[in-house]
């Protein structure tokens, strides 16, 4: 039987509680030995992250209990927190980085004794942290990304290349880590070692460029005693960017690289340095890459046979097997219509991440002999009944000068309820972080919470989105606050032009740079009747520089334009500077943890809309930095969202905690 009621009143079995409970998804698979390892988000054990294993027979362990939280801090937004091997004896040998302190430890996970720490701590600013660690049993060292603070402000920071004794000297003295590669660069990635183990290669870029504007693949020779000489650049530069480097068996260089307006897969003499690599596939306009917000993801590796498994695509990525001598790509069969950048190989065989749009992300495993595809752990599980899951639909809108946008459109959706004739639906857009980065179509609580309820979500893959090609992704530079919230804009006037939405009952929402599109959109059209705004950039002058964290602190020379050349533009575009402007209601998340987007980005815009008199709520988290991870947190912040909408939308529901609104 089907109940008739209003958009947004609808019962649902999916509450913020499950919303938490199922947050987050497997990241950075290895393999070691025969088993399969990976680490996973457990948001009621205080948002750690796990480490598990799988073994042979198929079963699983978590063999580090709480509190050991296996996450790096570099770059604050981290990178591949571990690595292992086997020894000589057979025995597995871990090495991983520990969120709270931030140091390295070593691991025996069949032996009795706990992690050791092998690197120091450090009271100097952020400390030392550790990152896209490679395990060199044959010479007792774990080669990584050293991050030093050199001082108290955050862009005080040097990060190099380094190797750290397996035992444990360097636990107590800063001295014992020997240096690889020198601080001429800002930043860089961890080392790749050739086949013979003679030579590294690993990327590096400097300020003010991203790692999506242009890195370089630096190339050394390895000495007998392990030391970097004859450092040379072998590929990229200003305009290309490299996110991915492998060696390939035969000692030749796979890379990716956008030199023609897509990240394609290419392959170079390692002693032709400067030369243009091959195009290892058919040109077809997809990304074989991304961004890289993180040290040691992966969207390729080599296969035993000479095939190597790609994720590639266009807007959706998946996962395929590529024949370099034929340049043929054959895609892995299965339901999953997204990859994520972790990729991991045993033999023949290919484990990696994935997820649908009715299925939550999963580790599933390729055997490229017979092209079966099988989930093998993280199994998705329906914690209610998948008829209540939303049923979205991939469209492509048309925006100002009549540029595509790509969105996915989540229509309400419940098997036991309907509006009444006539009533149209109120539609929350959503703008993804990054802002260089995209939302995937995959299923995801959050939004069936909402969709269920008979909420519609609009997700907007924005100019300056990944997945759609350099140019799609260089539309941003400069227009940020512009061509973001112009984008978000003209899909929600499409969606009430074509009666899909109410006009009256649209809500725009994001977090960190989709938080700054949100409270752009606030500041620059009266079309929301309220916005849901997470640890947002609201102050752009304030978020320079010393603002933020060192990664993104020069960020804004391509988002804005240099400071000192156009100072008025940072103030134009700022929320902070209009709070006038703004009449619709809002609510404000914030992590007080937070080192991207700090508490301080926050208490001054409060303090202005205040003083207009405009209503708004601020729920602030003690212990929850950019993006939050903790269960409770997830719950409050849910429900929180759910009453605003409830109350911009004149909806008539009460089962919803109350979100108190001040002015």
């Amino acid at each position: 039987m089907v109940t008739t009621a209003p958009y947004g009143a609808w019962p649902s079995p999916i509450d913020a509680r499950l919303v938490a409970e199922h947050d987050g998804r497997p990241e950075y698979v290895g393999v070691v030995g025969d088993e399969v390892w990976w680490t996973e988000a457990r948001p009621a054990e205080g948002g750690r992250r796990a480490l598990v294993r799988r073994r042979p027979d198929g079963t699983e362990q978590t063999p580090l209990p709480a509190p050991w939280n296996v996450r790096s801090r570099v770059m604050e937004y981290g990178g591949q927190p571990w690595a292992g091997a086997v020894d000589a004896d057979g025995r597995a040998v871990l090495v991983f980085c520990h969120f709270a302190d931030q140091r390295l430890y070593a691991y025996a996970p069949d032996g009795d004794a706990a992690p050791r720490p092998l690197t120091p701590v450090s009271a100097v600013g952020g400390g030392l942290r550790w990152a896209d660690p490679v395990l060199r049993l044959d010479r007792g060292e774990v080669w990584c990304v050293l991050e030093e603070f050199t001082g108290p402000r955050p862009t005080d920071v040097r990060r190099v290349i380094a190797a750290v004794p397996l035992d444990g000297s360097a636990a107590d003295d800063r001295a014992a880590v020997r240096e690889l590669s020198d601080d001429r660069n800002r930043f860089v990635t961890g080392p790749r070692i050739s086949p013979d183990g003679r030579r590294a290669a690993w990327i590096a870029w400097d300020h003010p460029r991203m790692p999506w504007d242009g890195t370089v693949v630096l190339l050394a020779d390895i000495t007998d005693d392990g030391a970097f000489i004859g450092v040379r650049t072998f590929a990229g530069g200003t305009e290309e960017s490299v996110p991915q480097i492998e060696w390939d068996a035969d000692g030749t260089l796979l890379y990716v690289s956008d030199a023609d307006g897509w990240w394609e897969l290419r392959r170079a003499d390692p002693d032709a340095a400067g030369t243009p690599g091959t195009r290892l596939c058919r040109p077809r306009q997809e990304e074989f890459g991304g961004p890289l917000w993180q040290l040691g993801v992966r969207w390729f590796l080599p296969l035993e046979g000479g095939t190597i498994a790609v994720v590639h695509g266009r807007g959706a990525m998946t996962l395929g097997i590529l024949d370099p001598v034929s340049g043929e790509l054959v895609d892995a069969a299965g339901p999953w219509t997204e990859w994520a950048s972790t990729l991991a190989v045993h033999g023949s065989r290919v484990v990696g991440v994935a997820a649908s749009p009715r299925s939550a992300f999963e580790i599933v495993e390729l055997d490229t002999c017979t092209g079966r595809a099988r989930v093998i752990a993280a199994r998705h599980t329906d914690a209610v009944d998948p008829v209540y899951y939303p049923e979205p639909q991939i469209r492509t809108f048309t925006g100002p000068d009549g540029r595509d946008i790509h969105a996915h459109i989540y229509p309400p959706h419940s098997p036991g309820h309907r509006a009444p004739d006539g009533e149209l639906p109120p539609y929350v857009v959503w703008a993804h972080g990054g802002p260089t980065g995209r939302t995937p179509l995959v299923l995801n609580l959050t939004i069936a919470y909402f969709t269920s309820r008979g909420i519609g979500v609009a997700e907007v893959n924005y100019g300056g989105s990944t997945g759609y090609g350099r140019a799609y992704r260089e539309r941003l530079r400069e227009q940020w606050g512009v061509v973001d919230v112009e984008d978000c804009a003209a899909v929600a006037e499409a969606l009430a032009d074509e009666g899909t939405a109410d006009r009256h009952r649209l809500a725009v929402r994001g977090g960190s740079a989709g938080g700054w599109t949100a409270a752009a959109s606030l500041v620059t059209t009266d079309l929301y009747a309220c916005a849901s705004i997470s640890y947002p950039v609201l102050d752009l002058v304030g978020w320079t520089v010393d603002g933020t964290h060192d990664f993104e602190s020069r960020y804004l020379e391509s988002l804005i334009g240099p400071h000192a050349e156009v100072p008025d533009r940072y103030r134009e575009r700022s929320p902070l500077r209009h709070a006038d402007r703004i009449t619709a209601p809002f609510l404000l998340l914030q992590g007080l943890d937070d080192a991207v987007c700090p508490p301080g980005q926050c208490e001054p815009f409060l303090a202005e809309v205040s003083r207009h008199g405009v209503a708004h709520a601020y729920l602030a988290f003690e212990g929850e930095g950019h993006g939050f991870r903790r269960a409770e947190t997830m719950v409050r912040a849910v429900e929180a969202e759910l009453s605003l909408y409830v109350q911009a939308f004149g909806i008539d529901r009460t089962d919803v905690p109350v979100l108190e609104l001040t002015k």
